[in-house]
């Protein structure tokens, strides 16, 4: 999860029981100062399951940060690079611009962010008993190794509040200054298992991906990015009508091209190029894309959907 330190939520949304209507470029031109340091960063949901935010640069880090849910990226302006651990081993993952990268959960990561660029993520609210983890690894040449250094976990409530005072207690502790793992300060049986078996994707053009399906998204009306074995959702829609609901969680909808009409209830919202509509939780909608060119990413993130795992 990428640290917000922006925590008013511009979707002012009345319980979260109304849809919400952006365009994205004119919501980041409103919020580019909150790009810049020392935030860097603007939610633009923040009430309810489904977060969806902004990030900017530069953030250059060391820890890793560990949850159990995913994370969708995608490279509005510039490139970026996800450090993570993948089967125990470090990799770097470039996302350039208009590239998209879903990260597994359970993965150790680490987000750095280059001056000028912008990114979107989208993530979920924790449940109850779930525990993030944020985890220095021991060096060596200059890169991690499976070692933990220092480690803290928390229930995460507020990650931009939260992650601050770990950091600060790391960069005091004797582990920061000599490179070395106290006995007995990592948790033998941490709360969250890291996923050493998941050989991650790469990054693809959002747009080469559209172009290379074209046919199939025509013709069906619809075409699955990632697969039926993430918690994510997300869906490629062109000409046609769908209808979706979630009891658990919000769907986000990103006009690609073209225009949608998106029913829930008795209202009719218009999107076109580049807008975004939240539909909130439990609100069944319809979407209707008449024209053949229309392209509208749809997206909700179900943790009942994840793979079963051992604590």
């Amino acid at each position: 999860m990428a640290t917000d330190d922006s925590q008013d939520n511009t979707s002012k949304m009345n319980g979260n029981d109304l849809p919400v209507i952006y365009n994205i470029n004119q919501w980041i031109e409103e919020y580019k100062k909150f790009f810049l340091p020392p935030v860097c960063n603007k939610m633009m949901h923040n009430v309810g399951q489904l977060k969806v935010f902004f990030v900017g640069g530069p953030n250059q880090r060391k820890d890793y940060h560990i949850e159990e849910g995913e994370e969708l990226f995608y490279m509005v302006t510039g490139d970026m690079c996800l450090k993570v651990m993948e089967k125990g081993q470090p990799r770097d993952i470039h996302i350039k611009q208009g590239e998209m990268f879903l990260l597994s959960a359970r993965t150790p990561h680490s987000p750095q962010r280059q001056a000028g660029t912008v990114g979107l993520v989208l993530e979920r609210e924790r449940s109850e008993n779930e525990t993030d983890g944020l985890r220095y690894f021991v060096e060596k040449d200059g890169e991690p190794t499976q070692e933990s250094l220092f480690e803290r976990w928390f229930q995460c409530v507020d990650l931009g509040t939260q992650l601050g005072p770990v950091i600060k207690e790391y960069f005091a502790s004797e582990q920061c200054k000599t490179g070395k793992p106290i006995p007995g300060t990592i948790p033998e049986n941490p709360p969250v298992t890291v996923d050493k078996e998941k050989t991650l994707g790469d990054p693809f053009n959002l747009q080469e991906w559209i172009d290379k399906h074209k046919a199939e998204i025509e013709n069906k009306g619809v075409k699955n990015l990632f697969g039926e074995s993430w918690q994510f959702q997300v869906d490629m829609y062109g000409p046609g009508n769908n209808e979706g609901f979630s009891k658990v969680a919000e769907t986000w909808i990103w006009q690609i091209h073209g225009s949608s009409r998106v029913t829930i209830g008795d209202n009719d919202y218009i999107l076109n190029k580049d807008d975004s509509l939240l539909v909130p939780v439990g609100q069944r909608f319809q979407s209707t894309r008449e024209k053949t060119d229309a392209r509208a990413l749809i997206c909700v993130q179900d943790p009942t959907r994840q793979q079963p795992w051992s604590r």
